[in-house]
């Protein structure tokens, strides 16, 4: 039997993030939304970014009417000059940029790798590891400007483990940590800290066609020590605690928030 999910009369609190600009990409839903409406209660300036602008726009709205700030534009994070232009609207609207949460990703197809098409791999890669380095090629520089940083990539528990018939997917998520480790060693002494947050499975619109159907998903989810999938809002407090000098000291970490599932 599923366990209820737990509330808390107390929100979590990061006092450093108010006033910090943070970009978050694949904002319009899931776990990007939930962490951009944190953020913004936190009391930073976000920027919202996503294909389906009108969702950001929306999540804005909300995010102004209990006193926070921020910006809503569109953006495909597989091209390079719309990586660069949320960056550069971060510092024509406020002057820096402190963070980002690279969240944007796709599933892609599942299948068996051999019958897997060229267009599904490049459509994969292209997204969630092409879009990691155009993030930082544009973001680096800018958290230079302002003495440093911190960066966050949503990669998975898939990252971390295999997994038969997504190993395009978990292939690219290898990748993201790849990229994350590796430029944790060469930023970490200017300041920039840059780590993966790797979630299981969590009650989002991409999780559920990821699965093919309810039946899918239950198996996986049975398998979780949890005994249930994770929620939006439950992953938001690691996006924010790894952009919050709370974690000043952890640098070029996969930060698992699976419910136990990889605890094997």
């Amino acid at each position: 039997m599923a366990l209820p999910l737990p509330h808390s009369s107390s929100p979590v609190r990061f006092a450093d993030l108010k006033e910090r600009v943070i970009l978050v990409t694949g904002a319009s839903s899931g776990i990007g939304a939930a962490t951009a409406r944190l953020l913004g209660a936190q009391g930073a300036r976000v920027l919202l970014a996503a294909r389906r602008v009108a969702a950001c726009e929306a999540l804005l709205d909300e995010i102004r009417s209990a006193g926070g700030e921020g910006l809503a534009m569109a953006a495909d994070v597989a091209r390079d000059e719309d990586m660069h232009g949320l960056v550069e609207a971060a510092l024509t609207r406020w002057g820096r940029l402190d963070g980002a949460f690279n969240n944007a990703g796709v599933l892609g197809r599942g299948g068996p790798v051999a019958a897997t098409a060229d267009t599904d791999y490049d459509e994969v890669f292209d997204v969630n590891v092409r879009a990691a380095f155009h993030a930082l090629r544009h973001q680096v520089p800018a958290l230079r400007r302002g003495g440093g940083g911190a960066l966050v990539f949503t990669a998975s528990m898939a990252a971390t483990v295999g997994f038969a018939q997504a190993a395009v997917y978990t292939a690219s998520k290898h990748a993201v940590l790849g990229l994350v480790r590796s430029a944790a060693l060469e930023l970490g002494g200017e300041g920039i800290r840059v780590n993966a947050l790797c979630p299981g499975v969590v009650d989002t619109a991409m999780s559920d066609v990821g699965f093919g159907s309810p039946a899918g998903r239950d198996a996986f989810v049975a398998r979780t020590p949890a005994g249930r999938a994770g929620a939006p809002e439950e992953i938001a407090p690691a996006a924010a605690y790894l952009l919050s000098q709370a974690s000043s000291f952890v640098n070029g970490q996969a930060l698992l928030v699976d419910g136990g599932y990889t605890a094997v």
